[in-house]
Formats: C-alpha cells, sequence, structure tokens
C-alpha cells in the first residue's frame, strides 16, 4: 500500500510539473486568417539604417515574421526554434525577419547579444504605452488573438503570392496567435518550400 501511495504521489508531481510547463507556453496553432497585412519601414535593431519588408521578400519562397517583446517568456521560448528553423532552411528559400516590440533600444541590444540571431531585427516599438496603437496590435486583435500583450506573434508571408504594388501586401495570410510548434511549423515550412 505504501509503494501504491509513493508511486501515486511520484505521479502527480511529475504530471503536475508537465502541465504548469506547458501552461509556460503560448502554443497556437498555424491558421489561415483574414487580414490585411501593410508592408513597412522599420528601423532595424542594431541601430543602424532601416529595412523595408517588401526588399526583404524578394529573392524568398517564405517569410516569417516574428513578432516578439525582449521581456515575454513566451518570447524567449519561441526564439531559439525561430533561430533553429531559420537556420535549417534559409538556403532553401525562407527568410524569417524579427519585430521587437514594446522594450527599450537597450534591453533588444541586450536580448540580440544574448540570442545571437543571424536573422535581421527590426524595431516597431519601444514604449509599454504602445500596446494599444501598434500595429502589431491591431493586426492580432484582427485575427482574434485577444492575448493582453501578444507576443509572439507570427505571421507567414509568401511572396509569390502578395501584391506587387501598393501598401496592402495581402488580405489573407497564415497566422500563429501565439507561440509556434516547431514540428507543426517545421512540416508547414517543409511543405511551402516544396521539400516534401
Amino acid at each position: 500500500m505504501k509503494f501504491f501511495f509513493t508511486a501515486a504521489l511520484a505521479l502527480s508531481v511529475l504530471a503536475s510539473y508537465g502541465f504548469s510547463q506547458e501552461r509556460d507556453h503560448e502554443y497556437a496553432d498555424i491558421e489561415l486568417k483574414d487580414i490585411e497585412y501593410r508592408n513597412w519601414t522599420y528601423p532595424n535593431g542594431d541601430g543602424e539604417g532601416k529595412t523595408e519588408l517588401r526588399d526583404y521578400l524578394k529573392g524568398k519562397k517564405l517569410v516569417m515574421v516574428f513578432y516578439f517583446a525582449p521581456w515575454c517568456h513566451s518570447s524567449k521560448y519561441q526564439s531559439p526554434v525561430t533561430q533553429e528553423l531559420y537556420e535549417k532552411y534559409k538556403d532553401s528559400g525562407f527568410g524569417v525577419i524579427g519585430v521587437s516590440m514594446y522594450d527599450t533600444e537597450e534591453a533588444l541590444t541586450r536580448e540580440l547579444e544574448r540570442r545571437k540571431f543571424t536573422f535581421p531585427v527590426v524595431v516597431e516599438s519601444t514604449q509599454l504605452s504602445a500596446r494599444k496603437t501598434s500595429q502589431h496590435f491591431k493586426y492580432r486583435w484582427s485575427t482574434g488573438d485577444h492575448r493582453k500583450w501578444g507576443t509572439p506573434w507570427n505571421i507567414f508571408l509568401i511572396p509569390s503570392e502578395l501584391k506587387s504594388k501598393g501598401d496592402v501586401l495581402t488580405e489573407k495570410a497564415w497566422v500563429v496567435n501565439g507561440e509556434i510548434r516547431k514540428e507543426q511549423a517545421e512540416e508547414f515550412i517543409r511543405d511551402q518550400l516544396g521539400l516534401g
């Protein structure tokens, strides 16, 4: 009887630990959503120059725009997965561009030094007060993401399917209203790149 009690207690602790670990994440599925996603030009995270999204899309088959906040725990969980997927598929036409939200330039600099991203990072907002006025807020809200801060948030753009002129790039796109699931994202990326 004592053995069964000890075993039950151990299983309970493990289950609760696993549940707690899953609960810390904000996983979401890749879903096709109506969204009027626009071209943008933002300052580069390294403080030098600016990047226009339309320019970054050139020559790529698929681009993931990864919105993150340097202080966000779910963004920190997704960051190494994003970096790994970029490194694995960049030579097959996959691009990633990070968009930093709601934190200072100093905090972003520290995060970039820590994460060692090899994909470009730009800055949309450096103020917490921009939470409800940012483009990021408008985009994610329009796709049903009503989390308080909404990072990470991801949108996949297929350059060959985007409008060639004007500010609006697309009116429908694949988005992730939260943290990507690595296996699902990899399957999606491989499919879009024609890698089977």
